[in-house]
Formats: structure tokens, sequence, C-alpha cells
């Protein structure tokens, strides 16, 4: 399997070095980053209005928000805007810096008691840098009673205290919010990024990082896994033979209920060990163990940590199956280009399959298939399960059971009306 050949959709930005390096695809969004920085070194002349006290960075899943979040830390913490190489470069990008907060989340929602918290360390002058830096890597799960308690926070922010939010739209935070930051998207990084990426920075095979670039459709973390995982290889391609699979209720029916006892399964592979640490930490804190002892309220806290342990269970298994979901969405976009004459199934000698128009089928290894499904349905009934998926994606959302959602739509994946 060999790389895609440059074409317009898939040119890469000039190197970055330094704590950017990893930002692949986002040379306007770290220009924007390094002029803040600089604003925020200086403040001196027009340049000083590059700065603000509040960011948003969204951009569709993978793109690198996180990490564009990160490094816009480091380099305002950095003397040298970002070298890299510094204890404050050192420290945050390891998650270490003691005036940058890192907030992630397992669960479904972000309180407004854990917001609350956020707040009194944003208030704190920082203790070794530059700044005070909270990023909130999940801004679209904080609740409306976060989203309040956080507002007053960004409308009157203290004078060293920079807020960076994350999420996937500009639509995803609530209006009061994002009215109060400025606006940073990150765009998808083309296959060629990601691909030179993968080779550069984590020594993968040519072939395989063409491979997994283009299978992840410009998500880093998606294509690293692909990459360097076999296991993850193998079942993305059990996912891609489920379409021909469906050839019964029945057949649709296990087909469900497979996915949800392997997200299930995923989830408690993640979480065991997890879980198991949290209760034990618990316990000690409370005085377990302590001969004669009983501890007060023990069984409210722990009540409240198998609860916070199963949401993130429960979100776990959501993420899995939105991987399905999304293999599939890429699955059907390829037939509908097949048929409308958008793709080709014919481009033998380029593994990536480009067509003239730049276009490429996302799972080019299932050619055959894809171009069978296509000549045995209508565009029409490829629509229809698009928006079958689409449906099931929503009905997770809305904490539809599971296997419900999954049912319904491998039946429509079968007989499309």
């Amino acid at each position: 399997m060999s790389s895609a050949p440059t074409s317009p959709a898939a040119t890469t930005s000039p190197a970055l070095g330094g704590v950017w390096a990893d930002l692949v695809g986002q040379s306007h969004a770290v220009d924007t980053l390094r002029r803040a920085v600089a604003a925020a070194h200086h403040r001196e002349g027009s340049a000083r209005h590059a700065m603000t006290h509040a960011w948003l960075v969204t951009g569709p899943p993978g793109s690198g928000r996180s990490n564009a979040a990160v490094a816009f830390a480091a380099a305002l913490q950095c003397s040298r805007g970002g070298c890299g190489e510094c204890n404050d470069c050192r420290t945050t990008m390891a998650g270490a810096h003691p005036d940058v907060t890192v907030v992630r989340t397992e669960k479904l929602s972000i309180g407004v008691d854990e917001v609350r918290s956020l707040v009194r360390a944003a208030a704190m002058n920082p203790s070794a840098g530059r700044h005070q830096i909270v990023i909130v890597e999940d801004a679209d799960r904080v609740t409306e009673r976060g989203a309040d308690a956080l507002l007053k926070s960004i409308e009157e922010p203290a004078p060293r205290t920079v807020w960076v939010l994350c999420a996937p739209t500009p639509d995803d935070v609530v209006v009061t919010i994002r009215s109060r930051c400025r606006s940073l998207h990150l765009a998808t990084p083309s296959d060629e990024a990601v691909a030179t990426l993968l080779q550069t920075r984590d020594g993968i095979d040519a072939a395989v990082a063409a491979y997994a670039a283009r299978a992840a459709q410009g998500h880093i973390g998606r294509a690293r896994a692909l990459a360097r995982n076999e296991d993850a290889r193998n079942r993305r391609n059990e996912v891609l033979r489920l379409p021909g699979s469906l050839t019964s209720v029945g057949a649709c029916l296990i087909a469900a209920d497979n996915l949800v006892k392997a997200s299930a399964e995923d989830a408690a592979q993640a979480t065991s060990g997890w879980d198991a640490k949290e209760r034990a930490e618990l316990e000690l804190s409370l005085g377990f163990g302590t001969k004669g002892a009983r501890p007060k309220h023990a069984a409210a806290a722990l009540k409240e940590l198998e609860d916070q342990q199963k949401a993130r269970a429960k979100r776990i298994q959501r993420d899995s199956l939105d991987r399905v979901l999304t293999e599939l969405t890429g699955y059907y976009r390829d037939v509908l280009g097949l048929q409308t004459g958008a793709l080709s199934a014919q481009l033998e000698t380029d593994a990536n399959y480009v067509g003239a128009n730049g276009a490429h089928l996302i799972n080019a290894e299932h050619r055959d298939q894809l171009a069978g499904l296509a000549r045995s349905s209508t565009p029409e009934q490829t629509l229809r399960r698009s928006d079958a998926i689409l449906a099931c994606r929503e009905a997770l959302e809305a904490n539809v059971s599971a296997l419900l959602a999954l049912e319904a739509m491998m039946v429509q994946l079968a007989n499309p009306r």
C-alpha cells in the first residue's frame, strides 16, 4: 500500500516546531495562537488585541483540539513562546505544570460542583508561571447550571487567568459562553499530513500509515490506534463486513446484540483496574481496614463513586458504538459515491483510489463488496441507510437502549424502505 499522490486537498502545512509539532495541518490556527502568545508576552502596539482571556477551540473529532489547547498553554507559560524544551513547556505538555489545569471527563456531563471548583482555581494568582490557565476539553458537556457558574468567571476574569474551552462546534456550547470567547476553528487534517505524522513521530511503516490515515478520515488519535494495533484493524474490518451479513431479521438482531456486548466488554476492560484502584483509595481515605472502625457516611461516598464509575463506563461504551457508526457511515458514503460516479473502484494502480476530483474511497480494501452493493441498490436506498445510522446516533444520545437503537438500525440497513 503506497501513499496517496499529492492533491490540492492533501497538501500539508509547513513543518511546525516546539510545542506546535503535533498540530497537523493547522498552520492557520497556529499562526493565530502564536500572535496571541506574542501579544501576551509583550502587550505593546496593535498586536495586544491578538490576545484575549477566553478562547473556544472547535474542530471535528481527532483534529487536535486538546493538543492545540495544551500547546497554547505551554507557549503562554514559556519565555520563548513555546520552545518545547524548557521546564514550563515540558511540564505543561506532561500535565504537571502547577498553573495549568486540564479538565478531562469520562462522564457524560460536567456538573456545577466541578465547574465551581474550576472557577475557584482560576481566580488564584499563578504560583510559578505567567498565567493561570484552565483548559476544559469537553466544554460541550458542561450542564446548564455549570455554564451559569462558568459565565461570571469568563465575564469578569482575574487579570492573569486564561480559559481555553474545547468543543466540536460553537453550537455545542451555550450561547452565553461562546459569545464571550474568541473562536478558533481547526480543520480536518489531510490524509497525507496524518500519514506523514505517523511515520515521523511513531515510526509507522509508510503503507500502514497511509491505510490508517485514510481509514481514520482525519482523526489523528484513531489513525494512530489503527496503525499501531492489529486488533483495532481487525475489528474495523469486522464492522465493515456487517452490511453483507444482514440477510434476515434474525441476522440483524444477532449483529446488534454482538455490537452491544463488544462495546460493554470494551468498557469493562478499560475501567476494571481503574475502578478497583479508585475504590481502594476511597476506602483508605474513609478509614476502612482500621480495626473496629465504622466510617461515617461511607455508604453515601461509595454510592457516589459507583455512580461516577457507571457513568464513565457508559460513556466508554457509547464511544465504542460511535466508532462503529462512524465506520458504517463511511462505508455507505463510499457506496453512494460509486452509485453517483463521484468515486471509482477501478483505479487499481493507486492504493488510495483518488479520483480526478480528489475524492477517494475510504474503504478501498473492500472495493469489491462496495461495488457489488452499489450495483444491487439505488442511491435512494443508500441515503435511507445513512439516515438510519444518523437516527441510531441520535437515539443513543437521547439515552435510548443501545440494543433497541442498534436493532432498529440493522433492520433498516437490511431493508431500506
